[in-house]
Order: structure tokens, then C-alpha cells, then sequence
């Protein structure tokens, strides 16, 4: 589906993730928006702390019950993951916790780290989730160096 608005925020995310510090994982931006289209928040991999993912990273920049996070809209470059080795809580859950009323994302995350289903369950638990594929190559290609040398 594609929206005004959606392809400007997704290259926005996809940006953030080319500032992410080197690593063997997954670089991923993250923009969080209002919905009067102003940025509430960024972030990106490892901003931070080496552990932290992009969803994360911006989320925690806004209070838990900031009440415009339910109208809002996290555009992330890969899929919100529903499982990670790193830290207890995923981004899927991060995002469910913080009542995100839509996301949007470029890439599914392909099955190197974790078997990755946060659109399904974003999506049973009611919010608004869309994919822009158009765009995952752009996404691939800021995680050539994960794909190249996938992990053991």
C-alpha cells in the first residue's frame, strides 16, 4: 500500500541505518511520526549501547505514555524483530507496550538471526502494519556486510 508520506519517512529510516556502528548484525533506522507529520523521534542499531535496536533506540527518547505515540507512526528499515538473544523485551514488544498505532517497514528481516514474525503479531494485536518491499533493496543493501558473511 503506498501512502503520501510513507516513501519520504522510509528513506529517512534507511539514512539513519547508514549511521549505524559496524557490526556483524542488522543496521536498521527507525523515525517515529507524528500525526501532524512531525518527527517525535529517531534512532538506529547500536545507538547507544551495542544492544540496543533502532525501535528501541527511538522509543526510549519518548516518555512510555507520551499519548501521541497511538496516533503515531514508527517507520523502521527492517522488521520489527519478535525475538532477539541481545535483551529480553523485543522491538515488537517494545512497540506494542508503547501503543504505536501504525508501522511501517521496508524489509522482512530474512531468517539469519531469529525467525522474525513481528508484522503477524503486530498486526493481531491491532496495529496498522505496512510493508513498503519497494524498498527493501535499498534496505539489503545498507546490510551487505551481514548478508556477505551471514552468521554461524
Amino acid at each position: 500500500m503506498k501512502e503520501p508520506g510513507h516513501e519520504r519517512w522510509m528513506r529517512e529510516a534507511i539514512a539513519l541505518s547508514r549511521q549505524c556502528p559496524v557490526s556483524r548484525t542488522f543496521s536498521v533506522g527507525a523515525v517515529i511520526v507524528g500525526v501532524d507529520g512531525a518527527v517525535l523521534s529517531t534512532g538506529f542499531s547500536r545507538e547507544g549501547s551495542p544492544d540496543n535496536h533502532a525501535e528501541e533506540a527511538a522509543l526510549a527518547k519518548l516518555a512510555p505514555d507520551d499519548p501521541r505515540l497511538a496516533t503515531a507512526t514508527l517507520y523502521s528499515s527492517l522488521e520489527p524483530c519478535s525475538t532477539r538473544a541481545s535483551r529480553p523485551v523485543s522491538c515488537t514488544q517494545h512497540i506494542l507496550r508503547a501503543g504505536v498505532g501504525t508501522v511501517v517497514f521496508a524489509w522482512r528481516e530474512p531468517l539469519l538471526f531469529a525467525d522474525c514474525d513481528g508484522a503477524e503479531t503486530l498486526a493481531a494485536a491491532g496495529v496498522r502494519v505496512v510493508e513498503l518491499s519497494a524498498l527493501a533493496d535499498e534496505v539489503r543493501a545498507v546490510n551487505a556486510h551481514v548478508l556477505a558473511d551471514p552468521p554461524a
